[in-house]
């Protein structure tokens, strides 16, 4: 079986404890991940041959992030030795990705700042027959756009799958082009296209309905994601499989969760998933991300397609952590479980 490619930034994050505790203990957990890196640990985990794109500095402490991904049965021989740092951010425990309390400092990152015209990419694909990226990774700089662009085409050429997470995160576009102008782009070389109505709209100017809210009720909110994937479809015709996610948090960590997957004729909806209780956030929509690549490749149906990626998503809420270790039996077992109630 060839290898997915996951192609993205790595990143170190550190979690603060709230109210400055974590100065007055002199110390801090360290995380790795990055969403990328976290669909490839995922589909480790459940067995599938993955291979990881990304650059770091030539040092001691990424020798020792590449043997610790060795350890997890990565192929990290596509990682580029290049640039002077490794990117970080600082999120405290179970805060969300896109809260303003999010910091970066990821600039001039070793990914940052890899230039095209040196990755022999008719190497770094020759195994693989499936090539993945999230909308972070052209968000990081024009550079980075420039790589992933590039990487993307030469994966296009091979007849290789390429799928994107539409992962938006408005305090990276700063390099002065519109994250429209570049992932649309981007997108047109892609076959599975996952986010959910409202990063659609922002990342790939496909109409939304401003009155969605104030409807509310799940049919309206899948009917929007049919509408979605249609609109998609039309504009991306490489495209066939468009996956929308739905994520409702009220009070006390109440979380209401479940996702749709659409193809040019077919809508499937996964159970209704619901928790009153989470550990961390982070990670979560790169389950889910993993679980759709995984199902795919292993040809499931559709509906049990849509289900394992929600129910990846959903698992993920109750690990520390950017990557899950959850099994593929244990998640089945959950999505099982919500089925039947």
């Amino acid at each position: 079986m060839k290898k997915v490619l996951c192609f993205g930034e790595l990143l170190l994050r550190l979690p603060p404890a709230h109210g400055g505790v974590w100065l007055k203990d002199n110390q801090m957990p360290v995380f790795i991940g990055g969403a990328e890196l976290n669909v490839a640990t995922a589909l480790s985990v459940w067995g599938l041959p993955v291979k990881y794109f990304t650059a770091l500095p030539d040092n001691i402490i990424s020798k020792d992030i590449i043997a610790y991904l060795e350890e997890k049965k990565i192929d990290t021989s596509a990682i580029q030795l290049s640039g002077e740092r490794i990117g970080l951010y600082y999120l405290q425990q179970g805060a969300d990705m896109k809260s303003a309390e999010n910091v970066f400092d990821r600039k001039n990152s070793s990914f940052a700042t890899q230039k095209t015209g040196i990755v022999n990419w008719d190497e770094v694909l020759d195994d693989v027959s499936w090539f993945h990226f999230s909308a972070i990774a052209p968000a990081v700089s024009e550079t980075a756009a420039a790589l992933c662009a590039e990487g993307l085409a030469a994966a296009h050429k091979k007849g290789i799958t390429i799928s994107v997470d539409l992962n938006h995160r408005k305090l990276l576009w700063q390099y002065g082009k519109k994250a429209a102008e570049v992932m649309t782009a981007l997108a047109k070389y892609c076959t599975v296209i996952m986010g959910n109505v409202w990063s659609a709209n922002s990342l790939l100017e496909i109409p939304v309905d401003d009155n969605i809210h104030k409807k509310g009720q799940q049919l309206d909110y899948l009917l929007q994601a049919t509408n979605t994937a249609k609109n998609i479809f039309e504009k991306f015709p490489n495209c066939k499989w468009v996956a929308n996610t739905f994520r409702f948090d009220g009070n006390n960590d109440k979380i209401e969760y479940y996702a749709a997957l659409n193809t040019v004729g077919e809508q499937s909806v996964s159970p209704l998933f619901k928790t009153e209780s989470i550990v961390e956030r982070v990670g979560s929509g790169d389950c889910f991300m993993a679980g759709l690549i995984y199902g795919i490749i292993q040809q499931h149906t559709l509906k049990n397609i849509i289900s394992l990626a929600a129910g990846s998503a959903f698992c993920k809420l109750q690990e520390v952590g950017d990557a899950t270790n959850n099994s593929i039996q244990h998640i089945q077992k959950i999505v099982n479980r919500f089925t039947n109630d």
